[in-house]
């Protein structure tokens, strides 16, 4: 998908995501001198007006809110082709999935998300709205100024589910992320705010055990669930407090969210920090246009010359169907520490940033995929020596590449020389289907995550990062950006 110059009077920056039903877009306020992020919904939804209606409901109900926990929305419109799209305040921190790749956070962090997520959940239920599908990657960052300096506030965003609650209070469709939906709402039952305690819920047991409450795959599994299994956090008062909130009967849970919320912070400590600081640096002029940096054309004309620009690399195996990579959204940006470098192919559709330290080797030319009737493809790869991703010399480095394909592949490439090779992991990047494998005590290389994300109805993302800690390699992985697909 090539990116716009404008979307009504916003001038395009670049895309920030996309999913089934909608491309959200970074765009400029020239009014208003401040970015903002653009819906659109999908041109192949333009005609289904169930589809159409959900979109511009969504406006609606996040217009009816206002706070800081909720993602404000400042403008509305349509298209000349008749596609209605959202002005809405950007995240320029990304979601909780995206922060979660890159590492757990302390209990101090997670209750500071999860009061400020029940705060804005409260915000909709006193305006009559319920959410219905509060989960990590519809929980989104943004970055704000204050005395002590940029820190984080959590929002909650995506109300593509969401319902009034006079609606909701009759038989309504059946929706949600069964990871996370409560059991009246798998049910197709009448809801009100205690559907989404639920769900905040299963995401505090998250955060605060490290693993999922619950490990349904599908609707019909969410509607009688087991009791979740302890959680192990040596705090038998918050872990109370976290299971009666997910309690199968909704009688047995929490009057609202904010008394759920208000318990786990007596449970906790009794005090919530405001507002962490900023893990990521913030994007440097995220309103102008996207240039590059002027070091990335140094690199790629000192990139190690390839013999050809049609090429297969060679630890990837021929034949092999199944990529993995990683598509993140871009919130991690173009960092200005010298430590790092972001480096772009040759096409301008792949960027990332990795560890000046990697860029011994960069290659920026497009590849040809190993696979039947496949033409080159946009392609990066960067690493930290020459031969750094053969099997002989492995050594930290990351390739992305594109591959045209309809469907995400059944496996990934293996990794049988690693200790550990992880079980798939099957989910949602940014609303597109994804696929990632994490391997650990790798040769040359401790940690390798494969990742492929179908990125477009008939093109495959794939990453492959290979570094030292996991820590470096999932900042690598979360940096990727991509342009006009």
């Amino acid at each position: 998908m090539s990116a716009p110059s404008r979307l009504g009077r916003y001038p395009v920056r670049r895309r920030i995501g996309s999913g089934a039903f909608a491309t959200v877009w970074l765009a400029y306020d020239e009014h208003l001198d401040s970015p903002v992020a653009i819906k659109v919904l999908a041109d192949n939804w333009t005609g289904d007006l169930h589809i159409r209606q959900r979109f511009v409901e969504e406006g609606r109900f996040l217009r009816k809110v206002e706070s800081p926990h909720v993602v404000t929305v400042y403008d509305a419109g349509e298209l000349p082709d008749e596609r209605p799209f959202l002005v809405m305040a950007y995240a320029d921190q990304g979601t909780l999935a995206d922060r979660l790749e890159l590492g757990g956070l302390e209990p101090s962090q997670a209750l500071t998300v999860l009061t400020q997520v029940g705060r804005g959940l409260t915000a909709l239920h006193d305006r009559g709205v319920l959410h219905r599908d509060v989960k990590p990657a519809n929980v989104l960052f943004r970055t704000v100024e204050s005395a002590r300096g940029a820190q984080v506030v959590a929002m909650v965003g995506d109300l593509g589910l969401g319902k009034a609650m006079d609606m909701s209070s009759r038989l309504t469709m059946v929706g949600g992320t069964p990871t996370y939906v409560a059991p009246e709402q798998a049910q197709g039952e009448g809801l009100d705010g205690r559907a989404d305690q639920f769900s905040l819920a299963a995401l505090g047991y998250y955060l605060l055990a490290g693993r999922q409450p619950f490990d349904h795959t599908t609707l019909t599994a969410a509607e009688d669930p087991a009791p979740p299994p302890p959680m192990g956090i040596g705090n038998p008062e918050a872990e109370a407090v976290v299971l009666k909130a997910l309690s199968k009967d909704r009688d047995d849970r929490f009057d609202d969210v904010e008394a759920f919320t208000s318990a786990l912070v007596e449970a906790l400590g009794g005090q919530v920090e405001e507002a962490p600081l900023a893990w990521v640096p913030t994007a440097p002029e995220p309103t102008q246009a996207a240039a590059r940096p002027a070091d990335t054309d140094k690199l790629r004309d000192a990139a190690v010359p390839v013999a050809g620009r049609r090429r297969r690399l060679p630890w990837l195996v021929a034949g092999i169907v199944a990529l993995a990579g990683g598509f993140g959204i871009g919130w991690v940006g173009e960092q200005s520490a010298t430590s790092e470098r972001t480096i772009e192919d040759a096409t301008g559709t792949i960027e990332v940033t990795v560890p000046e330290s990697w860029t011994t080797q960069v290659d920026p030319e497009q590849w040809t995929p190993p696979l039947e009737g496949q033409t080159e493809q946009p392609g990066l790869a960067i690493g930290s020596r020459p031969g750094w991703n053969t099997a002989a010399d492995p050594a930290p480095g990351v390739f992305v590449g594109v591959l045209v394909s309809e469907k995400l592949p059944a496996r990934v490439p293996q990794h049988p020389a690693c200790e550990e090779v992880g079980q798939p992991i099957e989910d949602l990047q940014d609303g597109d289907e994804s696929k990632t494998v994490f391997s650990r005590g790798c040769p040359g290389a401790d940690v390798i995550i494969e990742r492929v994300v179908q990125a477009t109805t008939n093109r495959v993302l794939w990453i492959q990062v290979a570094a030292n800690d996991r820590s470096t390699a999932t900042k690598v992985l979360a940096s990727v950006t991509t342009y006009g697909l």
